[in-house]
């Protein structure tokens, strides 16, 4: 599946964030410091970000949620708002939400995950 057209291609501005993979994992010794390995070699990225958009909008979203990616549970392709890169994503919980924002336009606040292609 594909990002659809007729939603918002940019993200809000203030509403990105994107952090850096969590690699590691720790295990506890039964004396001295922890030991530290690498989890995985995936490089995951979560994202944080916010669309705004009109009614029309959040019904063509919630289609493309529900139905085209199942309940958020496929994969999407989109392009990345910090690097302008296609890259391909899943939604992560919690769910999207929405905030009634200047009347009757929504805000979609929604984490993404950046799946290593």
């Amino acid at each position: 599946a594909t990002w659809p057209t007729g939603l918002p291609q940019f993200v809000q501005e203030g509403g990105f964030s994107e952090s850096l993979p969590d690699q590691n994992i720790e295990t506890p010794m039964q004396s001295g410091p922890a030991k530290s390995r690498r989890r995985f070699t995936a490089d995951m990225r979560p994202l944080q970000v916010q669309i705004l958009c009109t009614p029309a909008q959040v019904d063509l979203f919630e289609t493309f949620f529900l139905t085209t990616l199942r309940g958020g549970s496929l994969p999407f392709d989109w392009v990345n708002p910090r690097t302008q890169v296609a890259a391909t994503y899943r939604f992560r919980r919690p769910p999207p939400s929405y905030a009634v924002v200047g009347g009757v336009n929504v805000m979609i606040t929604m984490r993404l995950e950046r799946i290593p292609g």
